[in-house]
């Protein structure tokens, strides 16, 4: 067996990790609250920003933490369709969570409805990433661990949209996207204890691209993505301050000939 290493750098992928999990959710949350004081065209956007958001947030906080494991005995490379497509898995999956809790008619059944898929689908998306490892050796897991990590996304996936439909305060907000991001990071690192690797040493050229190569500039550039939608929806009014603007306009208007 191979020893696994999950923080080669340290703390610096566990932590870079959980922030961006908790950026990804707390731009999600804002951005469901948005869409359900929306209608039309609108909300539909906001929801897909949201989507986008949450999805890119869970995508960007698995691979950064994968930037920091390694397996003694074998160098470490990544399918590239493979991990792209766990990005738009991770994208959809979320997207239709968020739109079952946007606009379907009875809460109770949406959130049931969109925490299952998307807790499914985010699993999904760790389990399609960690397909994409091209190693010297084969990877095996733990089913127990594997069942486990699939109950902490679906209840974190139902927790954070059941926050989207009850919070609204960007301070209650902010502490739930705090917790979601806590119980993403756990759903990964569980899934990561799972994993087992039996390594065959060779020297033969392993397929696909190196962390560097594409995982570390993908991920800063979702990053970034975060950052700026992040600062988008902050200094963006909401549908109260636009409502405020309208009133407070209201009387300048009977006051102009």
């Amino acid at each position: 067996m191979g020893h696994l290493d999950h923080a080669a750098f340290g703390w610096l992928t566990p932590v870079l990790s959980y922030a961006m999990a908790c950026i990804g959710a707390a731009l999600g949350l804002r951005c469901t609250v948005r869409a359900l004081n929306a209608t039309g065209n609108t909300r539909r956007n906001w929801l897909l920003t949201a989507a986008s958001a949450i999805g890119t947030g869970i995508w960007t906080m698995h691979f950064v933490a994968m930037l920091g494991f390694g397996v003694t005995g074998t160098e470490i490379r990544y399918n590239v369709p493979l991990t792209l497509l766990s990005l738009v898995v991770a994208v959809v999956v979320v997207g239709v969570g968020v739109f079952a809790v946007g606009h379907h008619g009875e809460r109770g059944r949406a959130l049931v409805l969109g925490g299952l898929t998307t807790g499914i689908g985010v699993a999904s998306m760790h389990y399609l990433g960690m397909a994409a490892l091209r190693l010297h050796g084969a990877v095996g897991y733990d089913p127990l661990l594997v069942a486990l990590s699939v109950v902490i996304a679906v209840v974190a996936a139902t927790a954070a949209l059941w926050a989207a439909l009850n919070i609204k305060s960007p301070a209650a907000v902010a502490v739930a996207s705090l917790v979601m991001g806590g119980a993403v990071s756990s759903m990964h690192y569980t899934g990561m204890l799972a994993v087992t690797v039996r390594v065959t040493p060779s020297t033969a050229q392993l397929p696909g691209a190196t962390t560097m190569q594409f995982i570390f500039p993908l991920a800063v550039g979702l990053g970034s993505y975060l950052f700026l939608t992040s600062a988008f929806v902050a200094l963006s009014p909401s549908a109260d301050e636009k409502e405020a603007a309208r009133s407070a306009r209201q009387p300048l208007e009977h006051l102009t000939p």
